[in-house]
């Protein structure tokens, strides 16, 4: 097989499906030895502090984590050389993997929670949906409404990557409480009813035999073959199963395995609606419709649009074969804000993002895709470039911790921190007798690092902290000029000192026109952020806060006293009176106005707009004025913009004009706009296409193209060249110029049947 490739890449050979099956346990060995095998075929120290540990600590998924730290290291060449570095790289690669486990549990349990509820609806929908077919009943309306298929419209979003993760959780939440036949399927699998049948039966028995059939296709081949694949099948299946397992249930007694029905109902999941056809779906719908007294059935619609999709796919005559509930899952939107305040806004993982790192991940969220997946994706990728770019990351860990680490600190390793830009600053402000000891005694360094260390923890206490009360504050303004949502404040917050921006004052003075009720109800709700803070400096704030709701409690109770004593000036206006009386009372009137004192409730409001203003100006600090905040927070921005914001177009030049950018071949380095004959046939057409105008002649193509492949270095370089063109030297220029074409840059023209037109211009 050919592995011939422009760029680097993943080559995946598949088995003959005749071969002897692979089960899930040899593939993940497989895997396992695959990724193992090639780190210690690695002389990097960071390879050999791997080789240490034993395979079976890795699992399959964990082990994604170590091929993106190996290829991180693999990218820079240097990195084995740096001594300094290295001293500690195995401890950072254990710190890194621990870390990632602490996240990756908690996202796991959020994604969890923000399910429940939508997943216990369904489970009582199933429950309901063949009540009548557990109970036998034989009244003529139940009987009628037997006749309808239950079917659950799930509503997930337009973040279709996120719905594989969502479908699997879903099948073993039914599976642990309802019923063990679940059927996935997916609209490429299914192109006709024929497949559908297929794919259904050969999942529903594998289910029961306890085989996946994704893994065992010859299984799932015989199994069809022997069973034809039609309701009638499977109405036979359902029955001798259900019936073999009323028998066990009757010998034994009731254990934790019979917590499904006696008869549990089948349960079908189209994950991909829209992408069905619409015969597809109207067939399967009517037949079932036509035996749902005999199987006990239950449809599952994943939809990303709209629920109205049903019914532009299905007409009246089928759609009213159904009985349809819908169900809503939580926006994606919703999704990503509690991620970030579990994630970010807390001081359980000392692990942060800077702000144009944040804003990266958020805009490819916004504007790309929806998906919360590819946002853990993007953090976890945060996470390994941290910790190998930055070789103070060991340091990135719970303060206690981290206290312990410092005074295990090589002098490398005091020098690097010496050179932290941050830590300069400091050194900058201290006095000269200071100075000299942090620059020359690593004692001494120490210590001030876990100074530092522990002060950059309480910022981070008191920043969650007092955010969430200038959120609160700046959530419900109009127009919301620091945002909606806590993460556009976090951001604006991160990025510079927010009292100084335009936004900071607008919300200020909207906030100074708040009235009563609002404002105690943010005060109320900032002591409560306060009193649960884990900040040890927030007693008088508490205090002070609550002393503003006792004034505000005294002021009504004065208004309602001075209410009935003022009299106002419009009400003597109301009396009778002649016109210099009455022009006397409006210059009063307008005079008052123009010099009116301020209200009690306002000075009131005033205090407490600008109490929240000095918290703010106290503690909403930016992260990069803290000192050692490169320990904690990864800034590169670039490094996650060249993964995660792909380039195509100018991978695809790069790769075809300078083929050794990526081959790393010392012969097709090319000394500018010449053209290597030892590069790839597609490399040398491309580069020979870029000299040509809007058409190009195929003839003078294939002469360039022969010239350049036929030239010869060395001593027989003056030898004329022939002019017969090789039939091999044809062949590879055909195939060369059809992969031009596939990836788009010619087409053929209909001006001349010998010529192509050229689709792309400009180096990239």
């Amino acid at each position: 097989m050919s592995t011939c490739s422009v760029s680097k890449g993943c080559f995946v050979f598949k088995p003959s499906p005749k071969k002897r099956r692979v089960t899930r346990r040899t593939v993940g060995n497989w895997w396992k030895d695959s990724v193992l095998i090639s780190v210690r075929q690695s002389s990097t120290w960071e390879a050999r502090c791997i080789q240490k540990m034993p395979r079976h600590c890795f699992t399959e998924k964990d082990l994604i984590l170590l091929f993106c730290f190996i290829k991180s290291i693999y990218r820079s060449n240097d990195f084995g050389e740096r001594k300094d570095d290295s001293e500690d790289t195995e401890l950072r690669f254990v710190a890194c993997q621990s870390l990632w486990n602490e996240i990756k549990s908690e996202t796991e349990q959020i994604q969890e929670d923000l399910n429940k509820q939508l997943f216990d609806n369904l489970v009582s929908f199933l429950r309901r949906s063949h009540s009548e077919f557990q109970e036998k009943t034989t009244e003529w309306t139940c009987r009628m409404k037997s006749r309808e298929i239950p079917t659950a419209a799930l509503v997930l979003g337009v973040n279709v990557t996120d719905h594989d993760l969502t479908f699997r959780s879903l099948s073993e939440v039914l599976q642990n409480n309802i019923t063990p036949y679940i059927a996935l399927l997916e609209a490429k699998d299914c192109p006709g009813i024929k497949n559908l049948m297929q794919k259904l039966l050969g999942q529903l028995m594998n289910c029961y035999i306890d085989v996946d059939s994704l893994e065992d296709e010859d299984c799932v081949q015989g199994s069809q073959n022997r069973i034809r694949c039609s309701m009638t099948s499977l109405i036979n299946w359902y029955e001798s199963v259900t019936k073999k397992t009323d028998s066990e249930t009757l010998r034994k007694k009731r254990t934790s395995s019979s917590r499904h029905w006696q008869s549990p109902p089948v349960v079908v999941i189209f994950k991909d609606m829209e992408s069905f056809t619409t015969k597809v779906l109207q067939d399967f719908i009517v037949i079932s419709s036509q035996h749902i007294h005999e199987l006990p059935l239950v449809l599952i619609f994943g939809i990303a649009t709209s629920p109205m999709i049903m019914h532009s796919l299905l007409p009246h005559s089928v759609s009213s074969l159904l009985c349809i509930e819908l169900f809503q899952s939580l926006s994606s939107k919703e999704h990503l804000s509690t991620i970030i305040d579990k994630l970010l806004l807390t001081t359980r993982f000392p692990f942060k993002l800077g702000e144009k790192v944040l804003q990266v991940l958020i805009n490819i969220f916004l504007y790309h895709d929806f998906s919360v997946q590819n946002f853990i994706k993007g953090f976890q990728l945060c996470i390994v470039e941290h910790f190998y770019s930055q070789p103070l990351s060991v340091l990135c860990c719970q303060l206690v911790d981290a206290k312990k680490r410092v005074n295990s600190l090589s002098h490398n390793q005091c020098e690097n921190v010496r050179r932290l830009p941050s830590f300069r600053r400091y050194v900058e402000r201290q006095v000269s007798e200071k100075q000299v000891a942090l620059l020359t005694t690593d004692s001494y360094l120490k210590e001030i690092i876990q100074k530092l260390l522990e002060d950059l923890h309480v910022y981070h206490e008191n920043y969650i902290s007092v955010l969430r009360c200038l959120h609160v504050f700046t959530s419900s303004l109009p127009k919301y000029p620091l945002g909606k949502q806590i993460r556009e404040l976090h951001c604006a917050c991160l990025e510079n000192q927010v009292w100084e921006t335009e936004e900071y004052e607008s919300s200020l003075q909207l906030a100074r026109m708040l009235n009563k009720s609002d404002l105690v109800t943010m005060l109320q709700q900032c002591v409560e952020i306060f009193v649960s803070s884990p900040g040890k400096e927030f007693d008088k704030t508490v205090e002070k806060l609550k002393e503003f709701l006792t004034q505000f409690q005294k002021l009504e109770a004065e208004a309602f006293q001075e209410q009935d004593v003022s009299v106002s000036p419009q009400k003597e206006l109301q009396k009778k009176t002649d016109l210099y009386h009455l022009q006397k009372t409006l210059l009063e009137l307008k005079e008052s106005r123009r010099s009116k004192k301020l209200t009690k409730f306002e000075m009131l409001r005033f205090e407490v707009v600008d109490y929240i203003d000095s918290l703010v100006r106290n503690y909403l600090v930016p992260a990069d004025h803290k000192t050692l905040h490169e320990i904690a927070y990864f800034n590169t921005a670039s490094v996650l913009r060249e993964h995660l914001n792909a380039a195509p177009r100018i991978a695809l030049h790069t790769a075809l004009n300078n083929p050794y950018w990526y081959l790393k071949n010392q012969a097709l380095k090319s000394d500018g706009g010449s053209i290597s004959n030892k590069a790839p046939d597609i490399c040398i057409v491309y580069k020979l296409h870029l000299e040509c105008g809007r058409l190009i002649n195929l003839v003078d193509w294939l002469e360039a193209f022969s010239t350049v492949v036929m030239a010869v270095d060395g001593p027989n370089a003056d030898a004329a060249p022939s002019d017969q063109v090789d039939d091999i030297i044809h062949a590879r220029f055909i195939r060369a110029v059809s992969e031009l074409e596939l990836l788009g840059f010619i087409k053929p023209s209909k001006q001349k049947t010998d010529h192509v037109a050229r689709l792309t211009w400009g180096g990239c």
